[in-house]
C-alpha cells in the first residue's frame, strides 16, 4: 500500500519555498561525496547536466545511454528555444508571469511549488549556458535576443536559430566531457537499461544490455536517476527519434514506482503532414515559426484544391487570429492543434487527404525581407524543402498536428524522488512541471533547471543517511532482476511467427491516435481497452524476432520496446478513461464549453492521478492513487486565450 502521496512541499510563501528548502536540506562534505556512486540513465539535457554537475561536485557517476554518443540524445532535436524570465525585452515579464503562464498553459493540473521553482531557477540557466559558449542569437547591440512562443504575451524565449536544442546539448556535453576526462563520470554508451533493482524497498541498481555485444550487466549505486525522456512513440508516428522509448520508466513502474498522468500527451500543431504509410516518424517544424508565419485555410471547401497563391486574401480564414485575437497564431499547442483538426474535419484542410493547413510567411517577408526570415529560421526552411520539395519562401508551408511531448511520467515529490526511495526521475521522464499541456520552449528549461540547479540540492537529502549501504551486485535482488531480464529476452527470441514488429506497433499507434489522440471519448477509450489485450496476444503469438541475444541485434532491441509499449498503452488509456473531464491536451469530447474548449471538473479531478502496478508481470487493472492539487496563489478559472 502506498498510502497518501506526500509531495514534501516546503511550508511558507510560494516565493520563499525553494530558498527555505535549500537552506534546510542536508549537506554531504566533499570527502564523503567520493564515497557515493550515482547511476544516471539518459544523457539529454536533464541527464547530461545532472551527470556533469554531480561529477563536478565530486560524486562518482555512472552514466548510461543507448546512443553511440551522449551528444546524440533526443534533446538535440529541439528547435525553437528555451524560456527564461530574464525580462531582457522590458515587456513586463517576471518570475511570477512565467510561473502563471505555465500553470495556466497546463490548465491548472500541475503543482504550484514545482512550477514556481522552475520559473525561479530559469534565470540562472541562460548565464550558465552563455558561460559554456552556447551561441544564442543576439541583437545588434550585443544583448541576447528573445522571441515569443505559444501561451505567452511576452518575449522570453532565448534561441540559436532553429537548432537551440543542439547548441544547448553541445554546451552540456562539453561539461560532461570535462568530468569524463577528470574521472568523476564513467560513460556507458550503447547500453540500454532493462530493469531497476529494488532492495529492501530502495532503488539500488540497474540491469543493462550492451547493444553491441548483447552482454547483460548489473550495476549497483547509492541512488538511481532516470532521465530517459517521454513515451510519445507509443503512437508509432511522432516527432520523436525512432529510438525514443518507454522501457526504463515502464519497468521502474513495474517495480513499484507510481506512474502519474500517463494520458497527458501533447500534440504539436506545427509538423509536416504524414505523406504515406511507409513513414516511420514525423518531422517537427518549430513553434517559433508561428512568430512570423500566419496559419490559415480556405474559407470555402471548393478552394482547397487550388494553389495557395491563387486564393485571394478575402477567401482565406486565419482561424487562430479569428478565434483567439489576444494570442493569435501563438495560441498554446493543445488549442492550436484542436483548431487545425476542426477546420480539417469541416473539409477545409489542404494537401493530400485534406489533412493540412497553411503556415504562410508572405506577410513577414514583405514586412521584414527574406534575408531577415532566413536569418531567423533558415535551417528550418531547408529541412522543409528537403522533405517536401517545396520552397516555403515562395509558397506556404503545409503543417498538421502530430504527437510530440508527454507531460505524464513517473510520480516524484518536490525533491524529484519517486515513491521508491533512491529512485529520482528528471526531465520529461517525470510528470511534475507541465500539467496537462506544456508551453513551447519549456522542455529545455525544465531539463537544464533540474540537472544544473535542483537535483544537486535535493539528492543529498536521501543520500546522507545511505553512506555505506550500497550493495554488491552479487546480492540476490540483482540476480533475481537479471534472471527476469534474461527470461524476457529468451521469450522474445522464441517467437516464431511471420509478423513484423513495425506492423504491430503501427496498428497500436493508429488505434491510439484515433481513440486517444487529439480527442477522446468514453466509448472509444473502452473500445481501445478491449482491443489492446488482443493486439498484445497477437504480438507474442505472431511476431518474429530474428537473431541471437548475445549479439548486435536491433530487432531484439525494438521488440523489447514494442512489448513495453503494448503494456503501457493500456495504462495510458485507462488513465484517459478514468479522468472524466477535459483539461489541456486531454480533451474528452463529452466535456467541452459551448464554444468547443476544454471544460475542467475541478471539484472531482484537481489532482494528480498516480497509478500503482498490480500483478506479477501480467497487465491487470492498476490501482489509482491521487495527490490533490492545492492552489494557494493562483485562482482556478476557465482557461481563455481569446
Amino acid at each position: 500500500m502506498i498510502g497518501n502521496l506526500d509531495a514534501k512541499i516546503p511550508d511558507g510563501p510560494l516565493a520563499d519555498k525553494w530558498t527555505r528548502h535549500k537552506d534546510h536540506s542536508r549537506l554531504i562534505n566533499p570527502n564523503n561525496r567520493r564515497k557515493f556512486d550515482i547511476i544516471i540513465v539518459g544523457t539529454g539535457l536533464a541527464g547530461g547536466s545532472a551527470a556533469a554537475t554531480l561529477g563536478e561536485l565530486g560524486y562518482r557517476v555512472k552514466c548510461f545511454c543507448y546512443q553511440d554518443s551522449p551528444r546524440r540524445a533526443h534533446s538535440i532535436a529541439a528547435q525553437g528555444g528555451i524560456n527564461a524570465a530574464k525580462n531582457y525585452q522590458n515587456d513586463g515579464d517576471s518570475v511570477y508571469r512565467l510561473f502563471y503562464d505555465t500553470i495556466k498553459g497546463g490548465d491548472f493540473r500541475s503543482r504550484e511549488a514545482n512550477v514556481y521553482r522552475l520559473a525561479e531557477v530559469s534565470v540562472n540557466i541562460i548565464d550558465q549556458c552563455v558561460a559554456q559558449g552556447v551561441p544564442f542569437a543576439r541583437e545588434y547591440s550585443g544583448y541576447l535576443a528573445n522571441r515569443s512562443f505559444g501561451g505567452a504575451q511576452v518575449s522570453r524565449t532565448f534561441y540559436a536559430r532553429g537548432q537551440t536544442g543542439q547548441q544547448l546539448l553541445l554546451g552540456c556535453y562539453s561539461a560532461l566531457c570535462r568530468q569524463i576526462a577528470a574521472g568523476t563520470v564513467q560513460m556507458f554508451p550503447q547500453t540500454e537499461m532493462l530493469d531497476l533493482v529494488v532492495l529492501d524497498g530502495h532503488a539500488k541498481g540497474i540491469v543493462t544490455r550492451d547493444l553491441k555485444t548483447g552482454k547483460i550487466d548489473m550495476y549497483s549505486g547509492d541512488a538511481v536517476v532516470l532521465a530517459t525522456g517521454g513515451y510519445g512513440n507509443v503512437f508509432y508516428l511522432s516527432t520523436n527519434a525512432r529510438g525514443c522509448n518507454a522501457t526504463a520508466i515502464h519497468r521502474a513502474y513495474k517495480r513499484g514506482a507510481l506512474f502519474a498522468n500517463p494520458c497527458f500527451t501533447q500534440i504539436h500543431p506545427t509538423c509536416i503532414p504524414q505523406s504515406g504509410d511507409y513513414q516511420s516518424k514525423l518531422t517537427l517544424m518549430s513553434e517559433s515559426l508561428r512568430n512570423d508565419g500566419r496559419v490559415w485555410v480556405p474559407k470555402r471547401k471548393e478552394d482547397c484544391a487550388k494553389a495557395p497563391n491563387e486564393i485571394p486574401e478575402s477567401a482565406r480564414d486565419y482561424y487562430l487570429e479569428r478565434k483567439y485575437p489576444s494570442f493569435g497564431n501563438l495560441a498554446p499547442r493543445d488549442i492550436s492543434s484542436r483548431a487545425a483538426k476542426e477546420v480539417c474535419d469541416e473539409g477545409r484542410g489542404v494537401g493530400p487527404g485534406g489533412r493540412g493547413v497553411y503556415l504562410d510567411f508572405a506577410d513577414a517577408i514583405k514586412r521584414l525581407g527574406q534575408e531577415t526570415i532566413a536569418e531567423r529560421y533558415g535551417n528550418l526552411f531547408e529541412v522543409y524543402e528537403k522533405i517536401t520539395g517545396e520552397n516555403a519562401y515562395e509558397v506556404p508551408m503545409r503543417i498538421y498536428p502530430a504527437v510530440h511531448y508527454t507531460m505524464g511520467g513517473l510520480w516524484v515529490d518536490y525533491n524529484l524522488m519517486s515513491n521508491v526511495p533512491g529512485l529520482f526521475v528528471i526531465g520529461e521522464a517525470n510528470f511534475s512541471d507541465h500539467g496537462a499541456n506544456r508551453l513551447g520552449a519549456s522542455a529545455l528549461m525544465q531539463g537544464l533547471a533540474v540537472g544544473y540547479f535542483v537535483l544537486p540540492y535535493t539528492l543529498p537529502n536521501y543520500l546522507a543517511p545511505q553512506i555505506g549501504k550500497r550493495p554488491e551486485t552479487d546480492h540476490a535482488a540483482f540476480k533475481d532482476a537479471e534472471r527476469e531480464v534474461r527470461a524476457k529476452i529468451d521469450k522474445l527470441l522464441l517467437t516464431s511467427g511471420d509478423c513484423s514488429l513495425d506492423s504491430i506497433h503501427r496498428e497500436l499507434g493508429a488505434l491510439l491516435w484515433d481513440k486517444c489522440g487529439m480527442a477522446r471519448n468514453a466509448a472509444g477509450l473502452r473500445e481501445t481497452l478491449g482491443k489492446i489485450p488482443a493486439l498484445r496476444e497477437k504480438f507474442w503469438r505472431e511476431v518474429r524476432v530474428p537473431g541471437k541475444g548475445e549479439d548486435f541485434n536491433q530487432s531484439l532491441e525494438r521488440a523489447g520496446r514494442v512489448a513495453d509499449f503494448l503494456e503501457f498503452a493500456e495504462l495510458m488509456t485507462t488513465d484517459a478513461l478514468e479522468r472524466d473531464e477535459s483539461c489541456g491536451a486531454h480533451f474528452r469530447e463529452e466535456h467541452q464549453t459551448p464554444d468547443g474548449e476544454a471544460l475542467r471538473n475541478d471539484d472531482d479531478f484537481a489532482s494528480v492521478f498516480a497509478w500503482e502496478f498490480q500483478g506479477n508481470g501480467q497487465i491487470e487493472k492498476p490501482k489509482l492513487h491521487r495527490e490533490p492539487l492545492h492552489f494557494e496563489t493562483v485562482h482556478l478559472t476557465q482557461r481563455s486565450y481569446k
